[in-house]
C-alpha cells in the first residue's frame, strides 16, 4: 500500500515497493520481507527440523500408503518439498497438481522427470471452456487471467486429501512471511488458514463468478472444501518453508542435482534474469507483465528482492538488473495468450491500460512511464 502523499518508495535493504499488496514498511524504510530475512538468519533450523520430524510422526504411513499431499507444479519448490518429504523423513506423498492454463514443454519434461524418480501423482484438469472463460474474464475485470487457477491450486489439493483420506498437506512456503505480506498470526506461518486463503489467494467466494456462460456446477475444481469438513477429518496444513529455511535459488540448485530438471532454453525468462522459476505455464509471462503494470514492479524486482533478502546478491546488483529487464514486454508466448484469451493485440494493451495506477505511472509524449522508477 502507497504511503500518504501516494509516492511509491522503495525498500532499502531490497527493491520492493509499498505498491506491493499488503506489505509494510518499518520506520526505517525497511519492508516486513527483509526483516523477515533477518529473523531467519537468527532461527534455530536444527530445532525446527526436530520439530517437523515430530509434527510427521503420527502421520507417517507404515504400509507405504500416502500418507501426506504435496501441492506440486512441477517446479524447483514443490519438487523439493516432495523429494525431501520422501527421502529425508520416509514419507509417501501423493502430489496433486492443478493444470496450468496454457502448458508447457518445460514444464511437462519437469513433471514426468519427478514422476520418473518414483512419485505418485493426479493432475487436475478442469473444463477448459470454463477455464478459459474465467480467465478472460479476469483478465479484463482484475488484470489477472490466473485468479480462477489460484482458486483451483488451493482447492484441488484439500480435495485430494479429503478424498484419499489423507490425512496432512504439506504446501511449500508461507508467501505473507516469506515476501512481504499481512500475517493473520503467528501460527499462520506454520499453518495454513483458511481465512487467508479467501483473501490472499483467491479475493472471493468462487460461488460468486456464476455468469451467463458458468453455472455453479462448472466451478466445482475451484471451490475450496467446506472448513467444517476440513476440520471434521483432523486434517493438517503445514508450511514446510517454516521448518527449513527458504530459498528459491537453493531450491533450484537442490532439485536440479535431484532429477533432470530443465530450464528455459533461452538461458532465462522474459521481463527477468532467472530461468528457472515459474516454467511451467505460458500465461505466466504475461501475467507478471500485468503485475508489473498494475503495481510498478514485475519479475525481475520479485526475482531479485528474493535472491537478495537470502544473501544470493547485493542490492545494487539487483537494481542494474531490475534496470535492465523489469519493464521487458513478453514476447514469447504472447500471441498463444491473445489466442487463449481469444483478444486482439489492441483489446490487449486497452485492457493493460484500464490496470494502470495512475499514482504508479504518468503518459509522457504518448508514451508511459514510472513516476517512481527503481533506485
Amino acid at each position: 500500500m502507497l504511503r500518504p502523499g501516494n509516492v511509491v518508495v522503495y525498500c532499502r535493504a531490497c527493491l520492493m515497493p509499498n505498491s506491493r499488496p499488503r506489505v509494510a514498511f518499518d520506520t526505517e524504510g525497511v519492508c516486513n520481507a527483509c526483516r523477515y530475512a533477518e529473523a531467519k538468519r537468527d532461527t534455530d533450523w536444527s530445532a525446527r527440523r526436530e520439530e517437523f520430524g515430530r509434527l510427521l510422526e503420527p502421520f507417517r504411513s507404515r504400509d507405504g500408503r500416502w500418507d501426506c499431499v504435496v501441492p506440486w507444479s512441477g517446479g524447483k519448490d514443490s519438487s523439493t518439498v516432495a523429494y525431501r518429504l520422501k527421502h529425508e523423513f520416509g514419507m509417501n506423498p501423493l502430489l496433486v497438481t492443478f493444470a496450468p492454463l496454457m502448458p508447457n514443454a518445460v514444464g511437462t519434461h519437469n513433471r514426468d522427470a519427478m514422476i520418473a524418480a518414483g512419485f505418485d501423482s493426479i493432475l487436475m484438469q478442469p473444463n477448459g471452456r470454463v477455464a478459459r472463460h474465467l480467465a478472460r474474464r479476469f483478465f479484463a475485470e482484475r488484470g489477472n487471467p490466473k485468479v480462477a487457477w489460484d482458486a483451483g491450486i488451493n482447492a484441488t489439493p484439500v480435495m485430494a486429501a479429503l478424498r484419499f483420506g489423507i490425512p496432512l498437506v504439506v504446501y511449500a512456503e508461507h508467501g505473507e512471511s516469506e515476501y512481504g505480506g499481512r500475517v493473520l498470526n503467528e501460527n499462520s506461518r506454520k499453518f495454513r488458514d483458511y481465512t487467508e486463503v479467501v483473501e490472499h489467494a483467491i479475493g472471493d467466494d468462487v460461488r460468486n463468478w456464476v455468469d451467463d456462460d458458468v453455472a455453479e456446477a462448472d466451478l466445482q475444481p475451484y471451490i475450496y472444501p467446506d472448513p467444517a469438513a476440513v476440520r471434521a477429518a483432523g486434517l493438517t496444513i503445514c508450511y514446510f518453508g517454516y521448518f527449513f529455511r527458504w530459498s528459491a535459488l537453493e531450491n533450484y540448485r537442490y532439485i536440479s542435482r535431484t532429477i533432470d530438471f530443465a530450464t528455459n532454453a533461452k538461458g532465462r525468462t522474459d521481463g527477468t534474469f532467472t530461468n528457472f522459476d515459474s516454467l511451467d505455464d505460458k500465461m505466466d509471462d504475461v501475467y507478471y507483465y500485468l503485475q508489473f503494470i498494475k503495481f510498478g514492479f514485475g519479475r525481475a524486482v520479485r526475482d531479485a528482492c528474493r535472491q537478495i533478502q537470502n544473501g544470493h546478491m547485493t542490492r545494487p546488483e539487483g537494481l542494474e538488473l531490475a534496470r535492465k529487464y523489469d519493464d521487458e514486454f513478453p514476447v514469447e508466448f504472447f500471441d498463444e495468450a491473445l489466442r487463449y484469451l481469444a483478444v486482439t493485440d489492441g483489446e490487449f494493451q486497452a485492457i493493460v491500460d484500464q490496470h494502470r495506477n495512475p499514482e504508479v505511472w504518468r503518459r509522457d509524449d504518448g508514451r508511459w512511464t514510472l513516476r517512481y522508477p527503481p533506485h
